[in-house]
């Protein structure tokens, strides 16, 4: 095992009427193949291929401006849109809103289950799926601690009705962090879930393990069964929802609409976040092989980035973005970012944009940098503005600027 010195101990990551505000132009140098990252990687890893890390700077010439929509929410976590224009946005101490255009927000709606909001648990994700349902995550109490769980219902005036739960993270442990729980419909109406495995030494050891929901992509039907091509169907001693494992805790999901294919972003400790397009039945490693250090600075397990039988990621960060909500934008009012990849960050407080080629990384650019908020979510409305919601209570909307 390779031997490092102590590295100072990192933060641990939180795991993670409008008016308009300053424009902003992105720096028009796209052709440059500078890195955009330049400050120093935490672990002495080497990427596995060419491209897997340090994208070269590819900025574009678009002038936007920044819509305050609303400062008055409390630790926002998840948004979505309903199908009359107005937005669901998920607060984390249990609140559910209903949004308008300008800002003016309802009470919270009633019928939610109860949520265990101590560190980075509470309400989470929230998506509008088939049928007009609402589906939501949120860290549940249970005797004995908690664990991530999926609920539906039906948004009527300002109540929930119908409400049942369709999934529960097994086994329950008493942890306040790695939730995961991002939402994502993908195109045959399967729902899938993220996880994490709980941070402590308990849950991640069962990242790995098939008999637990820690550190997995779950893929579900929406009404909470289980589909019959899900790859550990009949396994013994496997849980039939888990698509993939083996991951760290995922708070990016979305599905790519010019593939149909999930992509993720998950946390990882000091460096290491990955971005994985996950396959069913693969091991994504954790906490076997990853890309980053423990933070205290010490190697995760034995030190290693590589292991047969288990996926290396797409492409992954060293410093860390801190990843949250991502969407992938195929809008016109943004011609230019037609194809890019936009997900939160959390760490340094920006918006994170990726030129993508196919699969690959080829371009990153960074927006929102001198906002100073951690970007919780971001999405991409009906009319196909960009929707920001950041931890400062802010709901922004990106605009083209005139």
């Amino acid at each position: 095992m390779r031997h490092f010195a102590l590295i100072a101990a990192a933060m641990i990551i939180a795991a993670c009427g409008s008016e308009a505000t300053n424009a902003q132009t992105a720096d028009p140098s796209s052709g440059s193949e500078k890195p955009l990252e330049t400050r120093g990687a935490n672990a002495p890893y080497k990427p596995a291929m060419p491209g897997q890390t340090r994208a070269p700077q590819k900025t574009t010439e678009v002038a936007f401006d920044v819509v305050t929509v609303t400062r008055e929410l409390t630790k926002p976590w998840g948004l979505a849109f309903l199908a009359n224009g107005k937005m669901l946005v998920t607060e984390r101490g249990g609140a559910l809103r209903v949004v308008d255009q300008d800002g003016s927000m309802s009470a919270p709606v009633s019928g939610l289950p109860d949520v265990d909001a101590k560190g980075q648990g509470g309400l989470l994700d929230v998506a509008v799926g088939p049928g007009g349902w609402i589906y939501w995550t949120y860290a549940e109490p249970r005797e004995g601690g908690n664990g991530t769980a999926a609920a539906r219902g039906r948004l009527v005036g300002a109540t929930m009705s119908d409400v049942e739960v369709i999934w529960r993270m097994r086994p329950t442990l008493d942890s306040d962090k790695h939730f995961g729980s991002r939402l994502a419909f993908a195109p045959d109406g399967t729902l899938f879930i993220t996880t994490g495995e709980r941070s402590i030494l308990a849950g991640r050891k069962q990242a790995q393990n098939l008999d637990s929901d820690f550190g997995k992509v779950i893929r579900i039907n929406s009404d909470g069964s289980t589909p019959t091509d899900n790859p550990f169907v009949g396994q013994a001693g496997a849980l039939p929802q888990i698509w993939s494992y083996g991951h760290r805790n995922i708070q990016s999901a979305a599905i790519n609409p010019a593939t149909g294919k999930l992509w993720t972003v998950e946390h990882g400790p000091l460096g290491g976040d990955e971005l994985n397009i996950p396959a069913a039945g693969k091991d994504y490693g954790w906490p076997t092989i990853g890309y980053g250090l423990e933070y205290s600075g010490r190697p995760v397990g034995e030190g290693i980035t590589h292991q047969d039988g288990m996926e290396q990621p797409t492409y992954y960060w060293d410093p860390v973005i801190a990843p949250s909500g991502m969407a992938f934008y195929n809008a016109d009012q943004f011609p230019a970012w037609k194809g890019s990849l936009f997900i939160g960050g959390l760490k340094d407080r920006d918006l994170v944009r990726l030129t993508l080629d196919g699969d690959q990384v080829v371009g990153e650019e960074r927006l929102l940098d001198r906002r100073g908020q951690r970007i919780r979510d971001v999405r991409v409305g009906p009319e196909g503005f960009v929707w920001v919601l950041t931890d400062a209570g802010e709901l922004l909307k990106l605009v083209p600027k005139i």
